[in-house]
């Protein structure tokens, strides 16, 4: 027996945990959330600020995103934590430079300065894009879950879903009248293959998924002072606000199950079960099954569950640097293609890159110039040519590629993946600080956030695996629910959680209906 019940227990800390836990306390469950063993986004090495991952809010413009808002009653104080980044991001290539602003005036200066000779075909593309989207936020705002699992829900959804252009279309179908290798190709598809949790290259993604995340990077890109961090901090006010609980250090080591649902957790370094009615994850269906050690897996489950392999991650490599390496037309947002003849070179990996102010984070004493924070992201494939041991130079190859002055600037690099020492850059050279004395981070190589590919596809070659996990009770809302449309899926997925587990529960059910409204109040 147990002395501790909730009636659900969220287990991760992403976008889609803490939303689905949040919405929960606001609807009066007792919630507990627990961080699963998933690190800070910032870490330190010496008193060096670094970054675990990267981190764009592409979900602030989704109306999934908005409804969650609208029931926490924190439009407007959100709103106020963002800013609208201008340019949106840009694409350096060679010796070509091109910005997307939100100025639509401005866009297509750039476009005439840059690429005449496509100038109509861009008109219709975004004309094509802005169609998509319209119509996938009219589908969004409905009530449903995303992706159906009953058939109510399948009729439910899919009648939702028949007003969706583009979702059995291929990438030829929205590009195809662009000449073969040019270079808008990749403009258009280089942001969109950073933004899904799919392991699908930018040129193959699907045109739907292509134009819905492309479409995330230019309706207005919002940016948090502090990132994730200010994002996380958000969200957990808002569960604890409620009489949610949040113990992001702590982990389930275990999931119970009783009568062939779950019933609890066995938290970490306790001797007494902590018990729950449900348990929503942030994980994927395999690891839940594993914590369950293989009990109360459903034989449904057994038989046709989506098979997902992580065929790809993403490497990140963060550099401290002093600002004066860094021109001024760098944006907040930036994608590097590395120069050559077009053919692949997996030496010079293309990069998303964040620039970021550490005094953001890390405010300075005495006046000091805060040092710049460069954040490197590529998607580097689990089988490919270039290993964990060589992507961080790979990394570093492109960006001295695109910044030459890089080098005369730089004070200190570290990857978190590659279990490399950190390098610290002074004038007696390079110092460098074994993982083991990095407080922060783990002695070892911390595994790479996973880009999945689903077998077979899932609904409408959008999903990966369901929104109810293996075990009756379980609930799935990280990146292997929706992967193609990358955050906005795991906001999709935490929204129809919450409305599943709230559908069960007929009193707070009726309660919220009495309390459900369009007008906020704060």
């Amino acid at each position: 027996m147990t002395s501790r019940h909730y009636d659900v227990i969220v287990l991760g800390r992403s976008i889609g945990a803490l939303s689905v836990a949040a919405l929960l306390a606001r609807r009066e469950f007792r919630v507990l959330l627990l961080g699963q063993g998933e690190r800070p986004p910032m870490y330190h090495v010496d008193a060096h600020l670094m970054c675990r991952r990267t981190f764009t809010m592409l979900s602030a413009t989704s109306p999934c995103w908005k409804r969650i808002l609208q029931e926490l009653a924190q439009t407007q104080r959100f709103r106020r934590r963002i800013q609208a980044l201008d340019p949106m991001f840009v694409v350096l290539s060679g010796e070509r430079r091109i910005a997307i602003p939100p100025d639509i005036e401005l866009f297509y200066r750039e476009v005439e300065r840059e690429f005449p000779e496509v100038r109509q075909l861009v008109d219709e593309v975004y004309a094509m894009f802005a169609h998509v989207n319209a119509a996938a936020d009219a589908a969004f705002e409905r009530e449903a879950v995303w992706p159906p699992g009953t058939f109510w829900e399948r009729l439910e959804t899919g009648r939702i879903a028949t007003s969706l252009p583009l979702v059995n279309a291929e990438q030829n179908d929205l590009l195809g009248k662009f000449p073969a290798g040019h270079p808008y190709r990749q403009i258009i598809w280089l942001p969109a293959m950073f933004a899904t949790h799919a392991a699908t290259p930018g040129d193959q993604l699907a045109a739907f998924a292509l134009a819905r995340l492309h479409g995330a990077w230019t309706r207005g890109v919002n940016g948090l002072v502090c990132g994730e961090q200010e994002l996380e901090r958000f969200l957990v006010e808002r569960i604890e606000a409620h009489g949610g609980v949040c113990r992001l250090e702590h982990r389930a080591s275990r999931i119970l199950v009783q009568r062939g649902a779950v019933c609890g957790v066995m938290q970490e370094g306790d001797e007494e079960p902590t018990g729950a009615s449900s348990v929503v994850a942030a994980l994927s269906g395999e690891l839940v099954a594993e914590l369950s050690g293989g009990e109360g897996v459903t034989k449904g489950a057994q038989r046709d569950w989506p098979r997902l392999t992580a065929s790809a991650g993403r490497f990140v490599v963060s550099l401290s640097v002093n600002p004066a390496a860094l021109p001024d037309p760098l944006s907040q947002e930036a994608f590097l293609i590395p120069r050559g003849d077009g053919t692949p070179n997996p030496r010079k990996p293309v990069v998303h890159l964040q620039r970021l102010d550490s005094a953001d984070y890390h405010p300075t004493q005495n006046g000091e110039q805060a040092p710049a924070l460069l954040v490197a992201e590529t998607i580097l494939p689990i089988r490919g040519p270039l290993t964990l041991l060589e992507a961080r130079q790979a990394v570093l190859t492109t960006l001295r590629d695109q910044l030459p002055f890089l080098n005369e600037h730089l004070i200190a690099v570290d990857s978190p993946h590659d279990g490399l020492p950190a390098y610290e850059f002074g004038e007696r050279g390079i110092r460098e600080i074994d993982r083991i004395h990095i407080k922060e981070s783990k002695p070892g190589p911390e595994p790479m956030q996973p880009l999945w590919n689903v077998d077979p596809p899932g609904f409408l070659g959008l999903g990966g695996e369901p929104i109810r996990g293996p075990i009756p009770g379980t609930f799935l809302v990280g990146p292997s629910v929706l992967p193609a449309l990358g955050q906005e899926g795991e906001l999709l997925a935490a929204w129809g959680a919450a409305r599943l587990i709230t559908k069960h529960d007929k009193r707070r059910q009726k309660m919220r209906q009495k309390l459900w409204t369009k007008i906020e109040t704060n």
